[in-house]
């Protein structure tokens, strides 16, 4: 009798390469990558049915630290070659890796069109609001007076917003977590469950050319800022003393105090990961008088890209019988004789 050879779970360990990890000590990637790395065995993944592709910068070293198959294409291009990869084979689970600058700078088109198309993926966006691999010029996503050495006066740039991008680009997934927060690996199983394009912002501490710009969310001491999103529970923050209500005459989100655990009697929302309306709200609002909105924003899923392409192809090829010289035979043609012509 056969017997059938029973395949071990994998481990954090089974998804390292033996290449050397560089980016700057104290970066944020090596963090994202653990939490990457954790995440894989726990989603039921297997590296040999894996691609990690990326585009330029530093996050897109990505692909040569985790052991699966990658790509590390050129600047922007990055969803191009994941949109050919998944429709060459639609089985493979495609995670794309991208910054701020190659994302939304010269790949703002490419990511665009991904997203509406709805490819079957994953996306994670490592923000640093600036451009760390070519040394701390400013980015799409550079707040107003950075001053960096293509600034040098200020940023007079509006900045991008990576997940406002996505969800004006018809993206049914949108997210965000922090390169060192516990909560990372959740984020990324959420958006790995979701069939279709999955939008995860990412924000990443540059330590050498945007240090701590995320700092005032972002440290412990500064935990309150946080709005951690769970569907079906109150928009809580601050301990929970504080919450997300609507104003309803502006039809606009507000800050509202929670007195003794009473969310219900101030009006906070009960978070729906499926109202698109309210997701716009929670991405555009302004840090500092709101808390930063962190967590599955959103998620809607519906028919994906690739899913479509077969579909249409095998209807087209229903009842045909491949015939290559009938193929090239068709339109114009012509015989060469095989002894030449007498001039």
């Amino acid at each position: 009798m056969n017997e059938i050879t029973t395949i071990k779970p994998s481990t954090p360990k089974d998804w390292e390469t033996d290449q050397e990890v560089r980016w700057c000590p104290g970066c944020g990637d090596y963090a994202i990558l653990k939490a990457v790395q954790r995440t894989m065995p726990e989603i039921g993944a297997t590296p040999e049915n894996t691609v990690f592709i990326s585009g330029i910068g530093c996050s897109s070293r990505f692909p040569y630290y985790m052991e699966t198959y990658g790509f590390h294409t050129i600047h922007g291009r990055a969803p191009a070659v994941a949109t050919g990869v998944k429709l060459a084979n639609p089985d493979l689970d495609v995670w794309i890796i991208t910054g701020d600058g190659d994302g939304l700078s010269i790949g703002g088109n490419h990511t665009m069109h991904l997203l509406r198309r709805n490819l079957n993926c994953q996306v994670l966006l490592f923000n640093n609001e600036i451009y760390g691999l070519t040394k701390g010029q400013y980015s799409p996503t550079s707040r107003e007076g950075t001053r960096s050495p293509s600034t040098p006066f200020g940023s007079v740039d509006h900045p991008a917003k990576p997940c406002a991008y996505a969800l004006g680009s018809g993206a049914r997934f949108i997210a965000r977590g922090i390169d060192v927060h516990k909560n990372l690996p959740s984020v990324l199983k959420a958006a790995h469950a979701h069939q279709g394009a999955a939008f995860v912002e990412i924000f990443q501490n540059c330590i050498v050319y945007n240090d701590d710009v995320f700092a005032p969310f972002t440290e412990k001491a500064n935990a309150g800022n946080q709005l951690w999103l769970e569907h079906g529970q109150p928009m809580l923050f601050a301990g929970g003393s504080k919450g997300i209500a609507l104003d309803t005459e502006r039809l606009t989100l507000k800050t509202v105090d929670v007195v003794e655990g009473n969310w219900q009697a101030a009006g906070v929302i009960v978070h729906n990961v499926s109202n698109r309306a309210i997701a716009h709200m929670l991405v555009e609002m302004p840090f500092g008088p709101f808390p930063m909105a962190l967590g599955v924003l959103y998620d809607d899923p519906a028919p994906t890209f690739e899913s479509a392409v077969v579909a249409q192809n095998l209807a087209a090829s229903e009842g045909k019988v491949p015939d290559l010289q009938k193929l090239v035979s068709k339109g114009q043609t012509w015989m060469v004789d095989k002894e030449p012509h007498p001039m």
